[in-house]
């Protein structure tokens, strides 16, 4: 799937660099960095996220007393 995104002239510079040194693409390095950071992203955000719900009385939490009682159940 063709994605555009774009970088600061820094980011982009480096980006550049480190393609021409190693002879890969622009995009190999994007879709590394893509891939090996999407399950932390995925942690930060949905947890600020469940957070947001929480705090906004969106959402109920259970104590782990409760979660041990229902697994044993």
């Amino acid at each position: 799937m063709p994605t555009t995104i774009r970088l600061n002239p820094e980011t982009e510079a480096r980006l550049d660099h480190l393609a021409r040194a190693t002879g890969r693409s622009k995009a190999f390095y994007l879709r590394q960095i893509v891939e090996d950071n999407m399950d932390d992203l995925e942690d930060i955000y949905l947890a600020e996220a469940r957070l947001e719900q929480l705090r906004a009385g969106k959402s109920a939490t259970i104590s782990a007393d409760e979660v041990w009682r229902d697994l044993e159940d």
